[in-house]
Formats: C-alpha cells, structure tokens, sequence
C-alpha cells in the first residue's frame, strides 16, 4: 500500500509501518502519551506488522490476520488488563487488493466511484478479517465515537502525508491513487525513545516528495492451474489455488450478526489461569495467554471463549467461537437457519455442496460432522499422508494441526494461541 496516507484529526493512536496502517483506540483519560495504553498496543502490533511484511513482503494481509488473533489472545491481556483492546490494521493482501482487519469498535469504510462499503469491528462476534478490492478512492480505518458514528471520507485529500511512524489522530485515510506534489524540503523527523537500547517508531512527518507507485504484481503460484492430479494425495496448499471471492458487505453484516448472537454466551465447566481466563481443564496451559494452570482448584462455571481457528489454503482464517455450517452457499441452509454461523468458500472444481459439512463446539473440543454432501468430506491428522473419508453424520474431534478437506479446497484447525500453549 504505497499511497498517501492522510491522518483525521482525533485523539487516538495511528501509525504506518511496512506499509501498512494500524488504528488503535485510546479509551484512557486525557491525551494519549508515549505510556498510554493505546501507544504501547500500537507498537506491539506494528511489530507484528513489520515480522508478517519480512516474511511476506508480496503481501503480508494473511499473515498479519493470524498473528494479530495470536496478538488478541496472548498479549492484549497483558499490555490492557481487564479492559479490551479496539483496533483495526489495513495491510496488503496476496491477490494485491486490501486487507481488513478489525477487532472492537474500529471501522473500515471503503470509498468507490459510486459507493460506500463499511466493515464494523464492533458488529463482528471477535474479529472481522476480510479482503477486498482496492476502491476507486479511498480506504479508511475510523475509532467508532461513543454512538458508534465514524466521519465521512472526503470529497477531495488533503496536504498531509503520514510516511512512517505514529501520529495521534482518529484515524487514517489511504487514497487509492497518488497525484503529484512540488518538490519541497523534507520536515525533520521529531521524536522520543522511551529506552536507550529500544529502538521507537519516528512520530509522523510530512513528505512532500510522494512515493512511486507500485502496481501489485500477480503471484505466479496463484496463478497456476488445478490440473489433473488427484487432490485426495495432495500436499495441502499454503497459497492457495483459489483466492476468496469479493465480500459481500451486507451478508458479511448478516453473517456478523449472527455470529455475535451465538458467540461467546456458552458456559462450560472449566479452571481459570493466574489471569483469570477461562481454560480447558485438561490443558496445563491456559490457552488465552500461556499461563500455568493450577490442576488442582475445583471446576467452575466459565463462559467460554474461541476455541481456535480454521486456516483455509488461501490464509483467511475463521475464529472458531459459535457452532457454523461450511460449503459454498451455506447461508441459506437449513443448518443457518438453525443459528449456525454460515461460512462460504469458493470451490471452482464443483466438489463441494452448498452445505457441506458443519463445526460443533462440544464442551472444549471442536468435531466437524459431515452432513451427506456429495462427495464427502476427508480429514487428516497432522503427520500423516493418507486422507480419510468421514461416515455421514458421525462427528470427528479435531487436534490442533488436522486438516479437512471439502471440494478441492483444505482448512487446517489450529489453536489461537501458539505452540505450546494450548496444547
């Protein structure tokens, strides 16, 4: 995303950092500091930011998604106790369009020649991860204010140019094109660091002399052909063949309001962690944030939180916190209209039904059930070659690391936090 960058005048936290931007809010009293909450989340993440852009540089969007729910499950409880972290990340993803991550009350409102699209951090159940195309104009990332209301983007962009580091804004506007600007002096940079042997992100400085544009280039593995191998003794794809079709903003609302209903309200037995998390009582880990587990206190009431997530080949991810159907139309299912969270992927070889198979949270585990698709659904533990077929309506528990496979197309179970916590 090497476009101008236009900060909106607000009292929270903003950076640009790889390339990409990253919005968190400030809900502490007064102005936002180098000690607030907001300032030390927003360099948490541009890290996070930076690693997931060196390790892919052509776009780093999936990555950053999976690192960011990690983020969300291990360290946002130690830089913000007992009070949630709202923020949103825009970054590029593989195909080349834009990638959107969004958790609490951040929006992504997407201008284009004759529309506004708008992605509600706070509408989703956890997390709201999409990609979609770049806009004719802009794309913008806004902390909601106290009535949930955002600004509107501009007619016309302003003289500002946020190059790199952290500004205090309320949020930041990435204009699609670049126009040229008369060569001006280049303002210096100002800025404190908080520890000698601690490198800081610059504050914001203004350049007048634009980047060059770089037009994305297209990844020649995506672009490759299925063929006429048999997928059933595939390697499973870490790009993927096939990249998730364009979102649908008003059945993404739907589907986010209905994963917010059903998220997050079960209550199971369980122990809770020197933090007070909720955990498996089976783990001796937390798997929140990596803390021992005392096995020895009595089981109590918890409520529940995710219990990981699912990974497709293409790098969207799915957090797994309500029972959902999954195939290629699912939300209008008989299992959705039972309040499953419908979850659509694009299956180009004709091998997956519209409902193909559904994931159930029972106690702690998750099982996927096959509910007599066509062509079956196959899964494969971690370690292992060979793909089995699952019996129609018999339920499967899955470890961390499985597979499955519907179609053409292969989901990987994971925990949401890393190895060995969750474990």
């Amino acid at each position: 995303m090497d476009r101008q960058v236009e900060v909106v005048v607000g009292g929270h936290a903003v950076a640009r950092v790889a390339g990409a931007v990253v919005v968190v809010a400030h809900r502490g009293r007064g102005r936002v500091t180098q000690d607030s909450v907001a300032v030390r989340a927003l360099e948490s993440l541009a890290e996070l930011v930076r690693e997931a852009t060196e390790h892919e540089p052509k776009g780093p969007g999936a990555l950053v998604a999976r690192q960011a729910t990690r983020w969300l499950m291990k360290h946002a409880e130690q830089i913000s106790p007992g009070e949630p972290v709202d923020f949103g990340i825009l970054s590029t993803a593989e195909n080349g369009g834009v990638a959107i991550f969004l958790h609490g009350a951040v929006t992504a409102v997407l201008a284009g020649a004759d529309s506004i699209d708008r992605y509600r951090g706070g509408d989703a159940a956890f997390t709201v991860d999409r990609v979609a195309g770049v806009p004719a104009r802009a794309v913008a990332l806004f902390v909601d204010d106290a009535k949930g209301r955002v600004p509107e983007i501009p007619v016309q962009r302003g003289i500002g140019r946020l190059v790199e580091g952290i500004a205090q804004a309320g949020g930041a506007i990435v204009w699609s094109d670049e126009v040229p600007t008369r060569a001006l002096p280049v303002l210096p940079r100002t800025g404190t660091h908080r520890h000698d042997d601690e490198e800081r992100l610059p504050t914001a400085r203004i350049d007048h002399d634009p980047p060059q544009r770089r037009e994305p280039q297209p990844d020649n593995e995506t672009q490759a052909s299925i063929g006429t191998h048999d997928p059933h003794q595939a390697q499973t794809q870490v790009s993927g063949t096939h990249p998730a079709p364009p979102p649908d903003p008003d059945l993404q609302r739907r589907l986010e309001a209905t994963a917010k209903a059903t998220a997050l309200t079960v209550k199971v037995m369980g122990f809770k962690c020197a933090r007070a998390h909720p955990s498996d009582p089976r783990a001796a880990f937390c798997t929140v944030c990596g803390m021992p587990v005392d096995q020895t206190q009595p089981l109590i009431e918890v409520v529940r939180p995710p219990l990981g997530m699912l990974i497709l080949d293409d790098g969207m991810t799915y957090v797994l916190a309500a029972d959902a159907v999954i195939g290629r139309d699912p939300e209008h299912s008989e299992a959705a209209q039972r309040g499953l969270v419908p979850l659509r992927v694009e299956d180009s070889s004709g091998g997956m039904s519209r409902a193909h198979a559904e994931i159930h949270l029972l106690n702690w585990d998750v099982t996927v059930v096959d509910r007599g698709s066509t062509n079956g659904t196959r899964t494969r533990l971690p370690g292992y070659r060979d793909w089995i077929r699952l019996a129609p309506n018999q339920s499967m528990v899955l470890v961390p690391g499985a597979e499955v496979m519907l179609g053409n197309r292969v989901l990987r179970f994971e925990h949401a936090a890393p190895p060995p916590f969750g474990r």
